[in-house]
């Protein structure tokens, strides 16, 4: 397998040579050698992968429906795919279409190891002016080694991040030290390639976190905002930390995830940081709504990252999108806060609770019959390069760390901790900074409160307690997936657990993070395609590690494992004879 990355090339145009010998004294490599700090810099900019793994991780999720499947009064409709592949994806098929755009699983994969290779160029480097206390034949001095150690710092968060992202994608859920050693991980790469084919093995699961784990800790030893001119384009000490806390949630050490989080609000309360898109009061076109929530200026966002991704045209009226259960188990359905927030929709005069904040700052497809998305997180910046054409590139940006998620991240460790006063503060403070800017609108909605917790998630085996519907209230199996000796579940928190991630499902919607959610918490989901079909998913199944690209296994590294009994769907057959078919 041959890992992909970027590096500057310049073309050298060999022309006029008198000789075979002219033309063999030149030097053969054209790169551009990286000789001082500056283009170092300059380097690390490229450093961050312009693929989106929203994509997958939403087709994945139940964040999206098939439209093509009948509704439960036997609506259906004939719409297209956007991509062939959107199909596998969403039925948990391996994809084996040669497709590498940057929303697919090749293109995610690709995109990452292009990233790190950015970083291991940029390392590798580093090194060796280290190790000759020189850059470009003058000795390094303090405030040059001040520079080095942000560079270093940098890249090393690069490094962690897309391994870790890869692993989130291509490999089985963290299980444990004793487990995860039993288990594929993928190629951690740390030097840069020098060979015309090399050769690479997967290690364990427990290996790359390790890893990972080094390299994040190597980075926040070193990250400073000093000589950024943008910081939130680059890893920076807010989105470190969040970094840092997101993965050692996932390791379920929740300690740690209480401390990286709270550094990474950097001694400002939340309460500051949250509630500011909600408010805007110019937002004339639904791109405006997602030009604001995903800028440097909304103080909620710690970092952003520049995709080439057409995921947001998926909700133009094609087949697979945020639909009906989907739709109602984010950012159109109810809460407990909100539940009594009630609208209609014009066209189809179905009525629904919807949380006030996102009246108004969501698109829909077909008067919403084909679903619907909130702009803030989801709409594409076109780029045109030539508006004469109509040419040029798709581009969504991400708000990969927020002051959102991280609030959440402390609310759920501290729940495992045993700090539910602690964890219900930070749940209160996420629910009261998503008022709308209308407070006409907010007159329905309640502080939130313990007791509404507890009513409105309940348990969800319980057919006493309340349970919302829409799978909004799922059973975790966490302490299945991942188990440990200090923390479990239990019947206490368990609601406050349903409140936080169903909050972190309506915070990241359209971003492909519910699928990591799903995967840790051990949840089972079931995705209807079609007529008849149903496919589930059941927890742990071996499909929750994406088959990494097949372009890759031909190269020879060892593929994910799909055993015979849960790789195969499970069919289900809708014995419904009221199908109408819309067009």
């Amino acid at each position: 397998m041959k890992l992909r990355y970027k590096i500057l090339f310049i073309a050298v145009a060999l022309i006029g040579l008198s000789s075979c010998k002219d033309f063999l004294d030149k030097v053969p490599d054209t790169r551009v050698y990286l000789v001082n700090l500056d283009q170092l810099e300059q380097l690390l900019v490229t450093g961050y992968t312009d693929s989106n793994y929203a994509l997958v991780g939403e087709l994945s999720s139940d964040n999206v429906i098939d439209n093509n499947s009948p509704s439960s009064d036997g609506v259906r409709y004939h719409l297209s795919y956007y991509d062939q592949y959107d199909e596998q994806v969403y039925a948990w098929q391996d994809v084996d279409l040669n497709i590498t755009d940057s929303d697919s699983p090749s293109g995610v994969w690709s995109g990452c190891y292009a990233a790190i290779a950015v970083a291991n160029a940029v390392l590798e480097k580093i090194n060796e002016f280290e190790a000759t206390g020189m850059i470009e034949e003058e000795p390094i001095t303090p405030a040059d080694q001040a520079r080095i150690d942000a560079i270093k710092g940098e890249a090393y968060m690069i490094r962690a991040y897309h391994h870790f992202i890869l692993a989130q994608i291509f490999c089985m859920p963290y299980r444990g030290a004793s487990i995860s050693a039993t288990l594929p991980g993928i190629p951690y790469s740390t030097v840069p390639e020098k060979v015309l084919d090399p050769k690479y093995d997967r290690g364990t699961l427990l290996e790359t976190y390790q890893k990972i784990e080094a390299d994040l800790q190597m980075g926040l030893k070193y990250i400073t905002d000093e000589y950024y001119k943008v910081p939130k384009n680059h890893f920076n000490v807010a989105s470190s930390n969040a970094f840092a806390a997101r993965f050692y949630l996932i390791k379920r050490e929740y300690d740690k995830v209480v401390d990286y989080a709270t550094a990474a609000f950097k001694g400002n309360d939340p309460n500051t940081m949250l509630n500011d898109g909600w408010w805007q009061e110019d937002f004339y076109y639904i791109s405006d709504i997602g030009r604001y929530f995903t800028s440097i200026e909304r103080p909620s966002n710690f970092q952003l990252f520049t995709s080439y991704s057409t995921w947001w045209r998926r909700f133009l009226g094609y087949r697979f999108t945020c639909n009906r259960d989907a739709k109602r188990g984010t950012v159109q359905g109810p809460g407990p806060s909100w539940k009594r927030c009630q609208y209609q929709n014009s066209k189809t005069k179905e009525k629904f609770a919807m949380m006030p904040c996102f009246n108004g700052v969501c698109g829909s497809a077909g008067g919403q019959e084909y679903g619907a998305y909130f702009a803030g997180n989801c709409f594409e910046q076109f780029e045109y390069t030539d508006k004469i054409s109509g040419i040029g590139y798709c581009h969504e940006i991400r708000p990969e760390f927020t002051s959102e998620e991280t609030l959440l991240m402390r609310a759920e460790a501290n729940l495992f901790l045993g700090n539910i006063d602690a964890a219900f503060e930070d749940l209160y403070i996420w629910n009261h900074e998503h008022l709308s800017e209308d407070e006409s609108l907010n007159y329905n909605m309640v502080e939130l409160t313990k007791e509404d917790i507890l009513s409105f998630y309940g348990c969800y085996d319980d057919p006493d307690r309340n349970d919302p519907g829409y799978n909004i209230v799922m059973k975790f199996n966490i302490d299945e997936v991942c188990p440990s000796d200090k923390y479990h579940m239990s019947d206490e928190i368990e609601p406050y657990m349903q409140c936080v991630q169903h909050f972190r499902r309506i915070q990241m919607v359209h971003l492909g993070n519910r699928w990591f959610d799903i995967k840790r918490y051990g949840f089972s989901i079931q995705h209807k395609m079609g007529i008849s079909d149903v496919y589930t998913l059941d927890v742990l199944d071996p499909r929750y590690a994406i088959q990494i690209p097949n372009e890759v296994i031909g190269a020879g590294l060892e593929p994910n494992p799909r055993s015979t009994n849960k790789a195969e769907a499970s069919y289900v057959v809708n014995s419904s004879s009221n199908v109408r078919v819309s067009d």
